[in-house]
């Protein structure tokens, strides 16, 4: 097994696949009619896109209909993973003499170099910047058919890894969380005609913990939550608890139950505020909570665009941008509350992170920028 030969230009692209994908958290893109080159990509990383190519250049002419291809298709991926700007690198391993390429071209974020071997990468003093390991990490003691066989184990195995991670993620599960708020809010709606002079009596929604800034500031800061899980009139009940439930289910199995939790009160807190601040009567209800969970299915959606880009785009998006319109033409619609449960929930979702993507300094990041919103809110809410 040893004495096996195996073509040099193929060991070169599995040592290059095995340090981007093990090394570097690279991800194949499945394009169809893509021949003799694999596309990779981590938006993550300076280089969002890395392309190893194995197909034949033999002139200049070929070369430029090659990146003019790319290009076509990287507009494609930035389309679809929402990316303003987007760096790539083009390895070619299989450039003919008649192909004249200077040192570190760079065509419009695209970055072209020609790797017959490992070493030629010294020549590309921005790759080895980006990538400084990367000669060191594609050195093996095995050869032939064995480093081969090596090569392969470990790439399936990191495939077969953030597979699971996104399984485990995207995996459906019981939306405990969301299921008992929408049960609080019918039973405080019933409550509130069994105690009460019904939902839509100003005294009782004071009675049962409505938004108000005169009682807030007086000392009543439960107020701040509590009108979260008050309603007025059948149909605002049935409206937000709808929406709760649909976006809620999915935003609880992606989360998670304790981050779905914390995410849904403090964007409650965060519209009550800044409810406050635009309005001095009475007001209630889970609509700034529920703009908060579309700003953090938005700000979830973003980070695993890769999967969710397309959603992103003609479901989220759109229903966040209608609802808002929707608030600002509607009277009686505390708008307020929404754009503030809105910034809320995305917030919190930073500092809070994403499992398998969040970074310890993002989520310092996220905490730093969530207390200075929730700071100004405060502020304009009590002291203005």
């Amino acid at each position: 097994m040893n004495g096996a030969i195996v073509n040099k230009s193929d060991e070169l692209v599995m040592k290059l696949l095995h340090y981007f994908i093990t090394e570097k958290g690279y991800n194949p893109i499945v394009l169809h009619g893509a021949k003799n080159e694999i596309w990779l990509e981590n938006l993550d990383q300076e280089y969002k896109i890395v392309r190893i190519v194995s197909d034949y250049i033999h002139n200049n002419e070929q070369l430029d209909f090659d990146m003019f291809k790319t290009k076509q298709i990287m507009k494609k991926i930035r389309k679809k993973t929402l990316s303003f700007h987007m760096n790539a690198l083009s390895i070619f391993i299989n450039l003919g003499d008649n192909v004249s390429l200077e040192k570190e071209t760079v065509v419009d974020n695209l970055t072209i170099a020609n790797v017959k071997e490992i070493e030629d990468l010294h020549d590309y003093p921005t790759i080895i910047k980006i990538f400084p390991d990367i000669c060191d990490n594609t050195e093996f003691k095995e050869e032939g058919l064995n480093l081969f066989m090596k090569l392969t184990k470990e790439i399936n195995k990191k495939n077969e890894e953030e597979s699971m991670k996104a399984e485990e993620i995207f995996k459906a599960k019981r939306p405990v969380i969301t299921y008992t708020l929408i049960i609080i809010n019918i039973l405080v709606f019933i409550a509130m005609y069994l105690f009460g002079n019904g939902s839509e009596d100003a005294y009782t929604l004071l009675n049962f913990g409505a938004n108000y800034p005169l009682l807030i500031k007086a000392g009543q800061y439960y107020r701040l939550i509590t009108s979260a899980f008050l309603h007025i009139g059948f149909l605002h009940l049935i409206f937000n608890n709808y929406a709760l439930y649909v976006i809620g289910s999915q935003l609880e199995s992606f989360l998670g139950r304790t981050k779905f939790f914390v995410v849904y009160l403090a964007s409650a807190l965060c519209g009550s505020l800044m409810s406050m601040i635009f309005s001095d009567g009475i007001s209630a209800g889970a609509s700034g909570a529920i703009f908060g969970l579309l700003g953090s299915l938005l700000y979830f959606g973003y980070n695993y665009r890769v999967y969710l880009g397309g959603v992103i785009k003609s479901q989220i998006i759109p229903l966040i941008a209608v609802n808002l319109i929707i608030g600002f033409i509607t009277p009686g619609i505390d708008n307020a509350a929404h754009i503030g449960g809105l910034l809320g929930g995305l917030g919190i979702t930073m500092a809070l992170g994403l499992k398998h993507k969040t970074t310890n300094f993002e989520k310092g990041n996220g905490w730093i920028t969530m207390l200075i919103y929730v700071g100004f809110l405060i502020y304009m809410a009590f002291f203005r």
